[in-house]
């Protein structure tokens, strides 16, 4: 990559990237513990656009790794840069008049082999046009909703949000419940979490909190995967977490503004679509 950041820009980024590898490094470690040898495999890659050359425009890292636990887990960084089409450069904040862009952050998705064992989403990124704000969230996906599962996982954001401010708690959970809905199906896609983006008034504040979300991840997710992975299950629930995939799917397909983000940027088109799940079935 041959980017020239600033160091706002590459203390996200590094933090981003060392995120990465502590969750890939813990989800590694769950394999182990069930017998398995998976690990990631990671592939480079470089953002295409017309008149860029190779890395001028920044790139990533997809991670992805299928094992006994995890059947499908994507772990993607990247950090890029240029100009929005003028279309697209419209629909961004701050993007009206100056099309010009950074963007930083992970995206994480994992499918569970166990459909006793939820699925989950996480993103945080950083983004700068005429204006410089932070984004993301994490929200578990359970195609077996457990009632346990569920306040734990809230609990741990909300503290995390808490220790910011405490109106942050509220805010992005009911935010998240508004964005990750599926409207044609009138169905969430999930248990929910917290959902926020322009978070733009102070770096320093901004940047400390976008940390915590992803430190809370990392507290409360894998707990919930040890808990779960050894129950058995019925080719009935088998089927129905196929089938709440399909749902998943359709939500990223149709609603998800990062995989519009992805595609519209020229990213990694594998990296962007890791998010769907290796199975699905529709009824």
């Amino acid at each position: 990559m041959t980017m020239a950041l600033d160091p706002q820009q590459q203390a996200a980024r590094d933090w981003f990237e060392s995120l990465r590898t502590r969750i890939c490094a813990e989800f590694e470690a769950i394999e182990r513990e069930a017998g398995s040898d998976a690990s990631f495999t990671f592939t480079p890659w470089d953002r295409e656009a017309p008149g860029l050359t190779p890395g001028e425009g920044g790139g990533g890292v997809r991670g992805v790794m299928k094992g006994k636990v995890f059947e499908k887990v994507g772990v993607n960084v990247s950090t890029v840069s240029g100009e929005f089409a003028p279309d697209f450069a419209r629909t961004i904040h701050g993007a009206e008049d100056n099309p010009a862009f950074f963007a930083t952050g992970i995206s994480l998705v994992a499918h569970m082999a166990n459909p006793h064992v939820p699925a989950v989403h996480m993103n945080t990124r950083y983004l700068r046009t005429s204006k410089s704000w932070f984004g993301g969230g994490a929200d578990l996906n359970p195609p077996l909703p457990r009632d346990e599962d569920t306040a734990e996982f809230h609990a741990v954001l909300k503290a995390a949000c808490d220790a910011h401010d405490p109106a942050y708690y509220p805010k992005f959970k009911a935010w998240a419940d508004d964005y990750f809905y599926i409207p044609h199906r009138q169905v969430h896609r999930g248990v929910g979490g917290i959902f926020y983006d322009h978070l733009e008034s102070d770096f320093d504040a901004s940047f400390a909190f976008t940390r915590a979300v992803g430190e809370a991840f990392l507290a409360a997710f894998p707990p919930i995967v040890r808990r779960r992975m050894h129950e058995s299950w019925t080719e009935e629930e088998y089927r129905r977490m196929l089938e709440w995939r399909g749902r998943y799917a359709e939500f990223n397909l149709v609603h998800d503004r990062g995989t519009l983000f992805g595609l519209k940027t020229g990213g990694n088109i594998e990296a962007i679509l890791m998010s769907l799940p290796p199975m699905a079935s529709w009824s």
